[in-house]
């Protein structure tokens, strides 16, 4: 809407930068924060399976390698 453009103006004027570059920056954080969702579930399914099966030393790892 027009408030919003013209705040965006507003904000881009006092950062000395482009308009459309602190669009391109929000969709960028937008996109990452998307990613980021998808990926909780996936990172809490991990960490729980660590609670159950515990963890290895890097010694471990390595001669089991």
């Amino acid at each position: 809407d027009e408030n919003t453009y013209t705040h965006l103006k507003v904000e881009a004027a006092k950062r000395n930068m482009n308009a459309s570059d602190i669009v391109s920056e929000a969709v960028v954080e937008w996109i990452e924060s998307q990613e980021d969702l998808e990926l909780s579930p996936l990172i809490k399914s991990s960490q729980e399976e660590t609670k159950e099966k515990g963890t290895k030393l890097w010694k471990e790892l390595k001669r089991d390698l």
